[in-house]
C-alpha cells in the first residue's frame, strides 16, 4: 500500500478482536511515534503501554466513545473492547507546543499500526487524572492522550461530505460512515 492509500484508508477503530497485540508490534508503533516532529527536538513525550487486563479495564471505564453514534459504537468490555492502551504522557508543566508534538506522534503511531493491520482510537475523551492514578504516573507527569490499539473487528468507510455535513453515522448494516470535506472546500489559494 502506498502512502496515499495508507492515509486515505486509515479509520478510527472502536471495535476490537479479543486477542493481544504482540509486544514487538507495540514497540514498532512507539518507534514510529518517536520519529515524529517535535519542537526543538526536546522529545518530552513518554509512553506507558497498558496491557495488564485489570488496568486496561479500569482505563477503559474512564473513556467515552463516538459521541455521534453512542451507545451503538461504545465497545463492551470482554466482547469488543481494546485489550491495549498506550498512554501518551507529558511533563506536568506543559509547554504550549506539546499537544502538537503529541498529535504528530499519535498520527505516526496510527499510520504505522494501520500499515500492519492494527486499528487505533485516539482519545482526548477520558479521565486523565484517574488514568494517571491507575497507571501509577508520578506527579511530575500527566496523561495527555490515550491510544487504544488492537486488531480491528469493524471496517468503517470514508465518503465525501455532502453540503458540509461531517456527522459520522451508522448505516442499516451497522457500518460506520465517516464523511470528509473535499479538498476544494477546505482550501483557498492566493
Amino acid at each position: 500500500m502506498n502512502f496515499a492509500e495508507l492515509v486515505s484508508s486509515r479509520r478510527t477503530i472502536r471495535r476490537f478482536e479479543q486477542r493481544q497485540l504482540p509486544d514487538e508490534l507495540i514497540v514498532q508503533l512507539i518507534d514510529a511515534a518517536r520519529y515524529a516532529s517535535c519542537a526543538s527536538n526536546k522529545q518530552p513525550l513518554r509512553y506507558v503501554v497498558i496491557r495488564e487486563r485489570e488496568a486496561v479495564r479500569q482505563v477503559f471505564e474512564t473513556t467515552r466513545w463516538a459521541g455521534m453514534v453512542a451507545p451503538k459504537r461504545t465497545p463492551e468490555w470482554g466482547v469488543d473492547a481494546p485489550l491495549c492502551f498506550i498512554a501518551v504522557t507529558i511533563p506536568a508543566e506543559m509547554p504550549l507546543h506539546l499537544p502538537a508534538d503529541a498529535g504528530a506522534a499519535v498520527q505516526s503511531m496510527e499510520l504505522a499500526a494501520w500499515e500492519k493491520g492494527v486499528g487505533c482510537c485516539w482519545f482526548a475523551s477520558f479521565d486523565p487524572q484517574k488514568t494517571a492514578q491507575i497507571i501509577g504516573l508520578p506527579p511530575e507527569r500527566k496523561v495527555l492522550y490515550l491510544v487504544a490499539a488492537g486488531f480491528p473487528a469493524e471496517t468503517p468507510v470514508t465518503e465525501d461530505a455532502v453540503d458540509g455535513n461531517v456527522a459520522y453515522y451508522l448505516d442499516s448494516q451497522d457500518v460506520l460512515h465517516v464523511p470528509k470535506l473535499p479538498v476544494n472546500e477546505i482550501t483557498s489559494w492566493m
